[in-house]
């Protein structure tokens, strides 16, 4: 039977973080956990629009994106895939109040994210969308938190 260590912790703080839908993929040969989330926007302007695929469109917005935690020595994958790849330690895991942290900041990028879909649906002036991931800032706001139990990597 599977111990989900941090995969648990994370789950419960999206869920009470979050504002749109997410799904976890937890990729066991390649040590790493997937994180998507969701945003939805109505083009009711009718916006054509054109994907990363080159596929025009001029329906509602569905928007996928993706973060990944990663073992550092273990994990194989293109960073260029993902808006955001965050390494765990693979000995200690992650602490509660880090992934807390994480879930609200990846609300608030996914919040402000939908506020420049809108925007781009909008504004004709507008060109491009595309969610940012601010590492800085990320990076900031973890020099404050006080860490205490850490949940491991998940075992099976």
């Amino acid at each position: 039977m599977a111990k989900f260590g941090f995969l648990s912790v994370l789950e419960e703080e999206l869920e009470k973080a979050l504002t749109c839908d997410f799904a976890m993929d937890w990729d066991k040969k390649n040590h790493a956990v997937e994180v998507t989330f969701l945003l939805e926007a109505q083009n009711t302007s009718g916006v054509e629009t054109i994907d990363a695929d080159g596929e025009t469109s001029s329906e509602d917005i569905f928007f996928e994106d993706y973060v990944l935690f990663y073992n550092p020595v273990k994990s194989m994958f293109n960073p260029d895939d993902y808006l955001a790849t965050i390494p765990y330690d693979p000995q200690k895991g992650l602490s509660r109040e880090f992934l807390a942290y994480f879930a609200e900041f990846l609300n608030e990028t996914a919040t402000e994210g939908l506020s420049d879909l809108m925007d781009f649906l909008s504004d004709k002036e507008v060109e491009e969308f595309a969610i940012k991931w601010d590492t800085e800032a990320f990076d900031n706001g973890r020099t404050d938190l006080i860490e205490t139990t850490l949940y491991p990597y998940p075992r099976y």
